[in-house]
């Protein structure tokens, strides 16, 4: 199986949508006309009254009526808002962002026709206010559908109060007539689920309207109910709400408000639960990005909860719908909807609180050492796919640890763990928000601040900062030389080496590459070995292309014996960039090609964008400069989306150059154009054309 074969065979589709959307005709046919009216529309109202369910089918009614595609961005889960701006760029597939993400939001959309759908807001309110805000005004064809309880308040907004499902009125009614109402469609879907057979008759009709009634027609609310039928029948089902909720006389005006009711709904499905049940329903609320049941066990067992229990209390939080089951290639996971989840946060005592986060942090921590991807191991891209979902659950344990304490030295050793995968994610800004803060709290000269400093310095220069970068290599070269240090010092050879090749200086860059791979031989450290040999054989490629060459072929022949498929692309790379300027363009083109057909598969842009670069050349080599000049519009929409350009890494600067004016010069500028022009539409896919 090749790489790019095992990429696909590894990947994790989106889950589909746990159950049916049922009615919203006119909600969704009204938010379609607002949105061709306005340029910002939120969708506003209750928790739980479905206000994300319908923005996703709104997006996707009208995924063809924007040229330039509909883009979902999830909020719940981002805490920090100073990483808002990152995180929609990343949605959008912009990586690298730099230090000013929003202004690279900007220039990316300016001449976009984009839906963009920001979905749970609130809790970010006046972060994403001044982002909308700055992106409507820069760029004049994007238009935004947010979701929040509360308006942004931004100019032109306007707002779509989304009401509760309709329900039927008081009195006898027919099944016919009463099965119209939106909320009785939606509890006999949801109790069909579980009560397969369900429907709508004569007898039952009466207390399905009195449900609805009960429960307002607050979708959510609908849905906790419907479960409940596993357990007892309707008629019971209704009785035991109306003795909960007390409501007078049908026909009072002194109805629940909305949020009311399902609060009741929520304290009626709590004390439903087992307490060990009730326990674990608070438990499972620090994990803002689900989790599977190993992880459920490691964090959430203990005081009260035995680690064998906890398979069969989460089956029985699934059968309660206070957890929605997400089924994917890695296996099954647990979430809850938001507004679950903050209520299982307002019930975790504060007294097993902070037993509890002690072994949240503890265990992302050996969560994120464990499954490092900078190691010379076959299951890489395993690693990688994990990350990526435990990311949201990462951050919380990141804002635990420099929110309480005497804990932040963790989020440094959590965050440097993961430099490799904010590499390879393309998020150096925000493993650099991380260790900022990380390294404003942890003072001193121990190997914890050391390793921070020299990784931030690392994703400083893979931002091209050298700025930044320089006085982070400065105090950690002086920390690296204190005992106790020492493992720090190929570290800091290596970014300084890195630091010097930016400048130009390819000698001072090889001869400190050198020294750290020299180190890292000594001491055994395959992984540490391998990376010195990727960045010497790449960025020493126009200096001594033989010489690369050589340690090329040492760094593929590593990576294959050990199965490191990640890794193995980056150095075809740079045996692509050896070969090339071995003026061996042939072999140059076989290897990008390869390389680039895996890095499109992970999404790796930053790799897939100096393939193209390569590929480029090689068609001009070749004479093909229709492809030459589609190569170069490809690379050019990628180089954006990185915030970088071939002119800033020195040794592709020239060969860039040359290519350009060949290839416009060959095929005329009107050509040129339009070629380039076709590559930078079909970015993603270019280099199988």
């Amino acid at each position: 199986m090749s790489p790019a074969e095992r990429a696909r065979a590894a990947t994790t589709d989106p889950p589909a949508e746990a159950s049916r959307f049922v009615g919203r005709r006119h909600e969704v046919a009204e938010a379609r006309r607002m949105l061709s009216r306005t340029r910002l529309l939120t969708l506003t109202g209750t928790g739980g009254v479905g206000k994300t369910r319908l923005a996703f089918r709104v997006a996707e009614s009208l995924e063809r009526a924007y040229k330039d595609g509909v883009e979902v961005v999830e909020l719940a889960t981002l805490e920090a808002g100073d990483l808002l701006a990152a995180t929609v760029a990343a949605a959008l597939g912009l990586r690298d962002v730099g230090p000013d993400p929003a202004t690279m939001l900007v220039d990316y959309l300016a001449d976009k026709r984009i839906l963009l759908v920001l979905d749970n807001c609130e809790h970010l309110l006046e972060d994403c206010a001044r982002l909308v805000d700055l992106l409507l005004r820069g760029a004049p064809r994007l238009r935004i559908l947010a979701t929040s309880r509360q308006a942004m308040a931004v100019g032109g907004e306007q707002v779509m109060v989304v009401p509760s499902l309709s329900v039927p009125d008081d009195g006898a009614l027919p099944p016919r007539d009463i099965a119209r109402h939106d909320a009785v469609r939606l509890f006999m879907d949801r109790a069909a689920s579980v009560w397969p057979g369900f429907s709508l008759d004569t007898g039952n009709a009466a207390a399905v309207a009195r449900l609805a009634r009960r429960l307002e027609g607050i979708p959510l609310a609908i849905e906790l109910a419907a479960m409940r039928l596993r357990r007892v029948p309707l008629e019971q089902l209704a009785r035991e709400l109306e003795e909960r909720f007390d409501v007078p006389a049908e026909g009072s005006p002194s109805a629940l408000p909305r949020h009311r009711t399902l609060r009741a709904t929520m304290d009626w499905s709590f004390e439903l639960c087992s307490p060990a049940e009730q326990r674990l329903w608070a438990r499972m609320s620090m994990f803002a990005g689900g989790a599977d049941l190993d992880t459920a066990e490691a964090v959430c067992a203990g005081d009260g909860i035995d680690p064998v229990e906890v398979i069969d209390l989460v089956a029985g939080l699934v059968d309660k719908s206070v957890l929605v089951t997400e089924h994917g290639e890695a296996g099954v996971r647990y979430r809850m909807l938001e507004s679950i989840r903050a209520y299982g946060a307002e019930r975790l005592e504060p007294a097993e609180a902070t037993a509890l986060r002690g072994r949240y942090i503890d265990h992302y921590r050996d969560v994120t050492e464990g499954r490092r991807i900078d190691r010379l191991v076959p299951d890489q891209l395993d690693r990688y796919r994990f990350l990526g979902r435990e990311l949201p659950n990462v951050r919380v344990a990141l804002e635990l640890c420099l929110s309480a304490p005497g804990t932040a030295a963790t989020a440094l050793d959590i965050a440097s763990s993961m430099w490799s995968y904010w590499m390879l994610a393309g998020s150096p800004t925000e493993g650099r928000y991380w260790l900022r803060r990380g390294l404003d709290q942890v003072s001193g000269a121990g190997r914890t601040r050391a390793i921070a400093l020299c990784t931030d310095s690392m994703l400083a220069l893979r931002q091209g900062n050298l700025d930044a970068a320089t006085p982070r290599l400065e105090e950690c070269r002086s920390m690296a030389e204190q005992a106790g240090n020492e493992s720090v010092l190929p570290l800091v050879l290596r970014a300084s080496g890195l630091a010097a090749f930016s400048t130009g200086d390819a000698r001072r860059g090889q001869a400190l590459m050198e020294q750290a791979l020299a180190i890292h031989r000594a001491a055994g450290d395959l992984a540490g070995v391998t990376v010195d040999l990727y960045y010497t054989a790449a960025y020493g490629s126009m200096e001594d292309p033989a010489r690369a060459a050589v340690i090329g072929e040492e760094v593929l022949a590593l990576c294959e014996a050990h199965g490191a498929i990640l890794w193995r692309a980056y150095a075809q790379l740079s045996l692509a960039i050896a070969a090339w300027n071995l003026d061996d363009w042939h072999r140059a083109e076989a290897l990008a090609s390869e390389a680039a057909e895996f890095t499109r598969e992970v999404n790796d842009r930053w790799g897939l964008t100096q393939c193209l670069e390569l590929l480029a050349w090689t068609a001009c080599a070749r004479g093909d400069h229709r492809r030459a000049a589609r190569m170069l519009g490809a690379a050019h929409t990628l180089w954006q989306a990185v915030d970088s350009s071939p002119t800033r890494l020195w040794y592709q600067a020239t060969w860039h150059e040359r290519c350009v004016e060949r290839t416009r010069q060959e095929l005329g500028e009107r050509e040129f154009a339009a070629a380039f022009r076709d590559g930078a539409r079909h970015a993603r896919t270019s280099c199988r054309s």
